[in-house]
């Protein structure tokens, strides 16, 4: 959805250059129906996140400890990043709508599982059939965006997707953590489960893969097979563009994540000393910051293609900064510095979305969402890692925040090495593939 122009100072030529021959048209029914996919992703993120404000009440309910509670998004995040790949290339052979409607089933029956739950294994197994159905929204979401917009658009399509499902974290922390001590689990949970129905109904009715007339090519009858699967994965994998993409969401997204899915509000009551209240109002603040920086780190991706690197490197300086303030602060932190942290955190997710806007332009048209799997892969299995070891390191330093915190530097020097170590290489192919089709005069999408 995202071309790479190679110049910064390319504003309105940028955008020109981004208009090809065969771009689809955008408009107000583009809008509605890309909207029904967005809501689709609004839900599962709901699900997706209710565990974390009702982790405190999920110890309670099992009788588990740190560890134990910490599988439960392990696992999700497991079967979610498990199924990148696999549901990049159903989304390729079988389209939007087919594959959203199996992950809207899933992850409606998951969470309608999770609150009938009446002992750990079973709320585990609730958990994996919700991240079966949650991992087949977003890619599904962004194919949509770039069958139905112009790929001038793509960088605030893509941040537009990431804001509903921070909307989404927004309603779990509002309403699911409300409902849970009003109403109870059970209730909170299968009543939340109805919104998976809705959007169920919505997307059967309205919900189209492409414009009139912009329907993809066939694909040959030779496209089928093991064979033809390994090569699409190894062809994505080959782009520089891909991996690049990949260590890009791999280290930006996954602080936030950590924070808002599970361990933020333990650390914030249990750690910083705050009640729930607080807490929760702070984990309100890290999604609403996200919604905020995602309009504008997409205007200025839009604009400028050259600020993608230094966008996703600031913020992880920043949020590498402001993660170690308060765990090293003698004390409990004061509310501004919690406040700050939490702000920066927000600006976690609008990076991680700029891993897409290298993988696409990496990709022709029949691998969009092979790339944009693998690329979703990295900052899940960054949380997936990262919420196993602040878990085992809570449990084995008596709750040690500051000691099991620590292991978010880790993966943070993973990831930026690799990103230091692909920028070049990236850059030259995405300009390589620009200026070809140029020469050409055909649309590369990105």
């Amino acid at each position: 959805m995202s071309t790479a122009s190679s110049s910064g100072s390319a504003g309105s030529a940028g955008s020109a250059a981004l208009s090809l021959p065969g771009d689809p048209p955008g408009g107000r029914r583009a809008i509605a129906v890309w909207s029904i996919g967005v809501a689709v992703y609004f839900v599962a993120v709901i699900f997706r996140t209710s565990l974390g404000v009702a982790g405190l009440d999920a110890v309670e309910r099992f009788h588990i400890n740190a560890s134990a509670l910490s599988t439960f998004s392990i696992l999700q995040l497991l079967v979610y990043a498990g199924m990148q790949i696999p549901v990049g290339l159903l989304v390729d052979r079988l389209g939007t709508k087919k594959v959203l409607t199996f992950g809207v089933v899933l992850f409606t029956i998951g969470q309608l599982g999770f609150a009938f739950s009446s002992s750990y294994g079973m709320a585990l197994a609730s958990r994996a059939l919700l991240g079966c159905g949650d991992a087949m929204t977003f890619i599904s979401v962004l194919r949509l965006g770039t069958r139905w917009f112009p790929a001038r658009r793509g960088p605030m399509v893509a941040q537009l997707a990431g804001l509903a499902g921070m909307a989404g974290n927004l309603i779990s922390t509002l309403v699911i953590a409300r409902l849970l001590h009003g109403v109870g689990w059970e209730a909170a949970f299968a009543g939340s489960s109805l919104a998976g129905v809705l959007v169920l109904v919505l997307m059967l009715l309205f919900l189209k893969d492409h414009p009139e007339g912009f329907e993809p090519a066939p694909m040959p009858v030779t496209h089928k097979g093991a064979a033809y699967v390994r090569g699409q994965i190894a062809a994505a994998w080959r782009e520089p563009g891909t991996r690049l993409g990949l260590w890009v969401h791999f280290t930006t997204q996954f602080p936030a994540m950590v924070f808002l899915l599970l361990w933020g509000l333990p650390f914030l009551v249990e750690a910083q000393g705050l009640s729930r209240g607080t807490a929760g109002e702070l984990l309100t603040l890290v999604v609403l910051a996200n919604m905020v920086v995602g309009l504008v780190y997409g205007q200025i991706v839009a604009r400028h293609h050259t600020a993608r690197l230094p966008l996703a490197l600031g913020t992880v300086g920043a949020t590498a900064l402001l993660w170690a303030a308060p765990i090293v602060w003698p004390g409990q932190a004061p509310m501004w510095l919690l406040v700050v942290m939490c702000v920066v955190l927000g600006a976690c997710g609008p990076a991680s979305m700029i891993g897409f806007d290298f993988a696409r332009p990496a990709n022709p048209p029949e691998r969009q969402g092979t790339g944009s799997g693998i690329v979703n892969m990295g900052g899940f299995v960054a949380s997936m890692t990262t919420l196993l070891a602040v878990g085992v390191l809570l449990d084995a330093t008596g709750d040690n925040y500051r000691v099991a915190f620590s292991a978010v530097y880790v993966l943070q020097a993973v990831g930026v090495s690799q990103i230091l170590r692909l920028r070049r290489r990236a850059a030259r192919a995405e300009r390589e593939r620009l200026v070809a089709s140029r020469v050409a005069s055909v649309h590369v999408p990105a």
